[in-house]
């Protein structure tokens, strides 16, 4: 029996519902599937954990974390902690240490789910993005002088390497070639970023010729955006930098319904360090304790997991049972339009896993 260790991070405000409806699920599946057990490790780290000990997790906790071969994120940030002390102190503190430069964000629209768009059948919005996860946009460099001054400035800089922007986009063109339709859309604005996204743009022809069975084209990152509202049906994969396709990863979670169904794998491809899967759902303090956030971008962030982890018939089981509850209208939580609780998501998809004859 195979057996893995897993480190669940809920972190702040919803996060620690729906992961611990996660882990649950988890459990579950494993029972029911009886090839593989997994050794769930909790952390409190986070909002709380940095109000008592002014930080986002311990020194050592990265360290700690090495041992284990999967995290499991919650969503990090509170109102009363700046954004960029949670966000640069716990998620981006773990992601790019640990070299997770491939964010995977897969979006459809899930049966029983009714996207914004009009006249939009599901098979019309199957997607994944691409997210370079380790520069660009968020590599944290700059800083700020004269502070208070009238003369104060500040600067943020992008990073764009070579080798950095070469691996994003293999692994973009390798997804895209082993999806049913092999087509890949790269956005840039190197209309107005003429420097690190002309090299982007240049890095993205090159690598296309290594990939002759995959149909690539690029959008500036503002066309794309009414690409996907106005012909969402013209795009399957898609690659972008970490703060362009950060925006356009949320636009897509809304136009499958909510960001409360949508998934994240932050991956490191060569697996020299545990990677970290998280649903994109923020931490919701305005629903926090009220028992009605949707776990389901948890638990198909849990089927990437597994996917990872090599349990691809559980992956599936998931998925099946997630369908399930879906399809469902009783079940929808009120993100959704609906009115169920958390707990009667998780309960019902816990039944169908144990339901599924497959």
């Amino acid at each position: 029996m195979n057996s893995y260790k897993i480190a669940a991070i809920p972190g702040d405000g919803i996060g620690k519902e729906v992961i611990a409806a996660g882990v649950e699920v988890l459990h579950a599946l494993a029972a029911r599937d009886g090839s593989f057990r997994l050794d769930v490790e909790t952390f409190d780290w986070g909002s709380d954990y940095y109000k008592a000990h002014g930080v986002m997790m311990p020194e050592n906790g990265r360290e700690t974390l090495k041992g284990f071969d999967a995290i499991y994120f919650g969503a990090v940030g509170a109102p009363d902690v700046p954004d960029h002390v949670t966000l640069w102190g716990l998620r981006l503190a773990i992601c790019q240490p640990f070299d997770q430069y491939a964010n995977v964000r897969p979006t459809r629209i899930l049966p029983g789910i009714e996207g914004p768009l009009r006249n939009v059948a599901a098979r019309d919005l199957d997607w994944v993005i691409v997210r370079e996860n380790s520069e660009g946009e968020y590599a944290g460099q700059g800083g700020r002088s004269h502070r208070g001054l009238p003369e104060e400035v500040a600067t943020e800089v992008s990073i764009f390497t070579r080798a950095g922007v070469t691996r994003i986009m293999r692994y973009a063109f390798r997804l895209a070639q082993s999806r049913p339709r092999k087509l890949l859309t790269v956005v840039t604005k190197s209309n107005a970023q003429r420097h690190g996204m002309v090299m982007w743009d240049e890095i993205a022809a090159e690598v296309a010729r290594d990939f002759p069975d995959v149909t690539w084209d690029k959008m500036l990152v503002d066309a794309m955006t009414m690409r996907m509202t106005l012909k969402p049906q013209s795009l399957d994969t898609i690659v972008a930098t970490n703060l362009h396709a950060d925006i356009l990863s949320d636009l897509a979670a809304a136009l499958a319904g909510s960001l409360g169904i949508a998934p994240t794998a932050n991956l490191n491809p060569e697996r020299n360090f545990p990677s970290m899967f998280e649903p994109i759902h923020g931490s919701a303090f305005d629903i926090t304790g009220k028992g009605i956030a949707n776990p389901v971008g948890t638990f198909w962030t849990a089927t990437m997991m597994l996917e990872h982890l090599g349990e691809k018939p559980a992956a599936e089981r998931l998925m099946r049972a997630i369908e399930r509850a879906t399809a469902d209208p009783s079940l929808h939580t009120p993100d959704l339009g609906g009115q169920a609780t958390t707990r009667q998501v998780t309960d019902a998809v816990i039944a169908a896993i144990h339901g599924d004859n497959a």
